[in-house]
């Protein structure tokens, strides 16, 4: 047992073991916590194991700070909040699973039990909280050796780890991204024997981890460690159908699976937005359906963009996303349009520019960030160009915004007026009224401007109705 400088900082831990030694029970800090406090990682959630019964320390815990405990008797945890920190009780125990569960059946074990049933090594690791062994860690399978050497590891035979309880797999990967560490050889062949069990776990929890993921400063690394363990095609198999070059005669494309992994790098130096990265994942997901070879021009992947807004509503219901139309609506915008402003660069035009304001609204910022972190060009030089480019649309961009203020902009004209001015019920008629007039401002025939736009709205109206 090795003396651990630092957690004397932490009063809420030996408040906790005057309790526990109060009520005569071994208890331990482990877990997270741990591993974090070593790494010298800010960590507000504590997960206590005490040899006996967790309720009863959370009970008592909670009643000496006046807060209100949750209890999960099925599970026999219990859970408080208290000034910041958010602790979780539990009873030392051994766990066994069945082949079609990852939900264990547990029985009281001791702390030793409760050790070797925990994913990680660097995740195994106790700290003493009663006064007469205070701060001492106890590591039986050398996490804290395995923090120096940056690995991942199991503590028992990772083939069972993961056959036990396959979320550990995603769980690893987000570990190796959050900590920049690597997994061992033979946890990560374990990984991908034990991939078909993915499929006992629940959806959410499995969108829960890759979140996680894409929240690090690190998540194209998850995604090729996914990739490498071939668990990729089972968690998201459109991003793995980007994978692969292809070459006939002088014509080549290149690898859009690592391009996508580049896009999401460049982006992650910019913009912790999640759903901004998840589009960035997704910007090229339609290449492989929109493939085409002419032995003139080469490959083309025309439409992918639009292809593959289409794509997403399906795909969200499947991960599990939001598709609210501020996560769904916006994530399809960012990939639908993710083409406009380069194609902008060889021909900037005020009608052009406008119907991209009109289109992307208040996300016109986000476009750009993708749109920048979309350049991945190996020759430098180039780079440059494309970048240099960029910005000029941008300033085009923001000088026809502030002059025109088109950005979701509402014409004037509405359906109310239409109807009213020429005794129309509600119709497709008025539905092409109102729409040649939205196109006369965004072509810049008109200004958005009432008087205006009602002549023009009677000039349309007289030869439609």
């Amino acid at each position: 047992m090795v003396p651990l400088a630092g957690i004397a900082n932490h009063l809420i831990l030996r408040e906790i073991g005057e309790m526990a030694d109060a009520l005569q029970l071994e208890t331990y800090v482990v877990g997270g916590f741990v591993r974090d406090l070593l790494l010298g990682r800010v960590s507000k959630d504590i997960d206590i194991v005490c040899v006996g019964d967790g309720m009863v320390l959370a009970q008592a815990v909670a009643q000496d700070k006046g807060v209100s405990v949750s209890l999960f008797k099925s599970f026999g945890t219990a859970m408080l909040q208290w000034n910041g920190w958010v602790v979780e009780f539990v009873g030392a125990r051994k766990e066994s699973y069945l082949l079609d569960s990852r939900n264990p059946s547990v029985s009281t074990g001791t702390l030793s039990d409760d050790q070797m049933r925990r994913d990680f090594t660097i995740n195994a690791m106790a700290i003493s909280l009663n006064k007469a062994t205070y701060g001492q860690l106890l590591d039986p399978f050398n996490g804290q050796q395995d923090l120096v050497d940056r690995l991942i590891r199991t503590p028992c035979d990772p083939r069972q780890t993961f056959s036990d309880d396959p979320l550990r797999i995603m769980r690893a990967i987000r570990l190796a991204a959050q900590l920049h560490f690597t997994i061992t050889p033979e946890t990560r062949a374990a990984m991908t024997a034990a991939g078909d069990r993915l499929g006992i776990v629940a959806q959410e929890r499995i969108s829960e981890e890759l979140h996680k993921m894409m929240a690090t400063d690190r998540p194209a690394y998850g995604f090729k460690l996914l990739f490498d363990a071939n668990l990729l095609s089972i968690v998201l198999p459109e991003l793995q159908k980007l994978s692969g070059k292809e070459q006939i005669g002088c014509h080549s494309h290149k690898d859009n699976f690592l391009h996508t992994l580049a896009v999401l790098d460049n982006l992650v130096q910019h913009s912790t937005k999640l759903w901004l990265r998840w589009a960035a994942i997704f910007h090229d997901i339609a290449k492989p359906l929109t493939k085409q070879f002419d032995p003139v021009h080469g490959f083309s992947f025309h439409g992918h963009e639009d292809l593959g807004a289409r794509m997403l509503p399906r795909l969200f219901k499947r991960m599990r996303f939001p598709v609210s139309k501020e996560v769904l609506g916006y994530v399809q915008k960012l990939v639908r349009l993710h083409l406009r402003p380069i194609a902008l660069a060889k021909e900037v035009t005020d009608t052009a520019i406008r119907r991209l304001l009109y289109e992307v609204g208040d996300d016109l910022e986000d476009l750009f960030l993708l749109c920048r972190a979309d350049i991945t060009s190996k020759n430098e030089i180039k780079v440059q160009q494309y970048l240099s480019n960029l910005d000029k649309v941008h300033k085009r961009v923001l000088e026809v915004e502030a002059r025109d203020k088109i950005r979701n902009f509402q014409p004037v004209i509405t359906g109310a007026v239409i109807m009213e001015t020429f005794a129309l019920k509600p119709s497709a008629q008025v539905g092409l009224i109102k729409e040649a007039v939205k196109e006369a401002i965004l072509e810049g025939k008109i200004k958005n401007e009432y008087q205006e736009a009602f002549d023009y709205m009677l000039m349309v109206g007289r030869h439609l109705c």
